[in-house]
């Protein structure tokens, strides 16, 4: 009995052992593994998706964006961007502080979520007050009791308005008033670009306000209108004084210098540089965005940026932020996204770089799995030398059992397992290789077992036939006697 489970436990392990190293299970392995690396390839090479929250609607944001999304896709890059449409500056800036974006256009004076770092500025703008030379106006206090034509209504240029006027003790009417403006107020008076020349002639407004980028094709008609005005074509404009102060207590604007000539150079509109505040549009980033990907998206906005602007204008007026060393861009009161850094003095990192973490990780594992499989297949191969061995010891234990029975029943019993031995060892043999000295052990085992059972068997069949015959003999010679 205790023979019989020994012989099945075995058995049991060497089909468990067969059954692991079946070609079909070795090539479904390597298939699980193959597939299990392709996902990870595509895991590591596929397209980012980002989404960027975009306002105002009716600004020129819009379009730039729609132009660098379409410009990605195209170029089949590794960033892919999801446009939301908002109305408002204030809309996408909240967007990002709540995480419904990861990119979004923020216009600072207005909105700055605190999670929001800079990437680029997509566009410089400068409060311009003109009106024609005649009417003297060319500082702000001058603006007193005077109405100022705006053609656009945008609640963050109004904004910037009413901070410029206030900081120098003026108040001001976002809307017109019937008779005179009272002393120390300043009006608004909204109106189309088609109407201002009409408004300037019938002395409706002094002089006209725009936030806006100074070499923009409106900037340039809106100038242009009012030098159309002016007897000697020539134009006032308001100049900020000490903008930098300015700027120092109303830290989310910034100074902005225009150049002498930069709306004409016969005569020259303005005749000398012009100094005076604005706001900017940036792209802006939430501060947990991964540093490569933020050089990534800056990088391929100014790479990207001649395709986009034969689509809009706008790409033309993008341009990287302005700082000194590192420190100075990344601790600025509007820093600087440590990605767009990167990008900006060409130190980005490379794929190892990039993956370093995960390529340690992998060939970490990689060993690991390596040397567990070399371990499984050490194990295997002893298993299954074990196996043979215990065959072979089980063939001379069932030769010294031979030795010691003359049961019949037993021996026939024996034989049986000699023969079934014998089988998975050679089937062992045929599927896997198996050290010599170890197969001819098992031959020289199996030879021997076979030869005691033989032998038993025959010795007992001689000692049957011996007593038989002694026992005829016996009965013949009492029946002589008889």
């Amino acid at each position: 009995m205790a023979a019989s489970q020994h012989k099945g436990g075995w058995t049991e392990g060497m089909k468990f052992a067969r059954l692991l190293l079946r070609p079909e299970i070795v090539f479904l392995l390597l298939t699980v593994l193959l597939v299990v690396a392709a996902g990870a390839a595509y895991w590591v090479s596929r397209a980012t998706v980002l989404t960027i929250a975009v306002a105002p609607r009716d600004g020129t944001e819009p379009a730039l964006i729609r132009a660098y999304a379409d410009a990605l896709a195209k170029r089949h890059k590794e960033i892919r961007l999801k446009v939301l449409d908002l109305d408002d500056v204030r809309d996408s800036a909240a967007a990002l502080q709540e995480g419904r974006a990861d990119l979004a256009v923020v216009r600072p004076d207005v909105s700055l979520p605190d999670n929001g770092l800079t990437l680029a500025i997509l566009r410089d703008q400068a409060m311009i007050i003109a009106s024609p030379e005649a009417s003297g106006l060319t500082r702000f206090p001058d603006l007193d009791r005077k109405r100022l034509a705006i053609l656009a209504h945008r609640d963050a240029d109004q904004t910037l308005i009413k901070a410029m006027v206030e900081h120098y003790g003026l108040t001001l009417l976002e809307k017109d008033v019937p008779g005179p403006v009272p002393p120390r107020h300043v009006a608004l008076v909204e109106m189309a670009e088609a109407d201002l020349a009409a408004a300037f002639a019938a002395k409706r407004v002094d002089a006209v306000v725009s936030v806006i980028a100074p070499t923009s094709p409106t900037a340039q008609r809106i100038v242009g209108i009012v030098q159309g005005l002016s007897r000697n074509r020539k134009v006032a404009f308001v100049d900020v004084e000490n903008a930098d102060a300015i700027v120092a207590r109303l830290p989310r604007l910034q100074s902005v210098t225009m150049p002498a000539e930069t709306f004409g150079g016969s005569p020259k509109v303005p005749a000398e540089d012009v100094h005076t505040v604005g706001a900017s549009y940036r792209l802006m980033a939430r501060t947990t965005l991964a540093r490569s990907v933020a050089a990534d998206v800056t990088q391929h906005l100014f790479e990207l940026r001649s395709g986009m602007a034969n689509v809009t204008p706008a790409a033309d007026y993008m341009q990287a932020p302005k700082y000194e060393s590192t420190a100075e861009a990344t601790s600025a009161r509007l820093p600087i996204h440590p990605g767009a850094v990167d990008f900006f003095e060409r130190e980005q990192l490379g794929f190892v770089e990039r993956y370093e973490t995960w390529i340690y990780l992998v060939a970490f594992l990689g060993g690991g799995i390596g040397s567990a499989v070399a371990w499984v297949g050490q194990r295997l191969s002893r298993l299954r030398r074990e196996r043979v061995e215990e065959a072979t010891d089980r063939l001379l234990e069932i030769r010294r059992e031979a030795q010691d029975t003359t049961d019949a029943a037993r021996l026939e019993r024996l034989a049986r397992e000699i023969d079934d031995l014998a089988g998975d060892i050679a089937r062992h043999a045929l599927e896997r290789p198996t050290e010599a000295r170890t197969m001819s052990a098992a031959a020289i085992a199996i030879d021997a077992a076979r030869s005691t059972v033989k032998r038993t068997i025959a010795a007992s069949h001689y000692a049957s036939e011996t007593s038989d015959l002694a026992g005829r003999m016996t009965s013949t010679e009492a029946a002589t006697a008889g």
